[in-house]
């Protein structure tokens, strides 16, 4: 969860706050948003990659730490989680707007 509440909350927090007197085009708007969550992939990204990485390494006999592969573990799994439900929520955002009648 680490991964994606402190930095995307961070990131998402610092884009709204960033200057609140001028107002976006809905272009840069658009272009902040997408560089927000291309930031929160890849971060999730690293946390499964270093997950896997450990995993491997404690399979081939390697000196890894159990219990530093089991936390790598459940970071990643935490992450997943944490971002397949803020999908959801913007997928369930997108669909109530096009429900909503001009």
């Amino acid at each position: 969860m680490e991964g994606i509440s402190l930095s995307a909350v961070t990131n998402a927090n610092h884009v709204l706050k960033k200057d609140q007197s001028n107002t976006n085009t809905p272009y840069e708007a658009q272009r902040d948003f997408a560089s927000v969550l291309k930031e929160s992939m890849n971060k999730v990204n690293e946390t499964q990659v270093a997950s896997d990485d450990l995993t491997t390494k404690l399979v081939n006999g390697e000196d890894v730490e159990l219990h530093s592969v089991m936390i790598a573990s459940q970071k990643a799994s935490v992450t997943m989680q944490a971002t397949l439900e803020v999908r959801n929520k913007v997928v369930e955002a997108y669909q109530e707007m096009m429900r909503m009648s001009i």
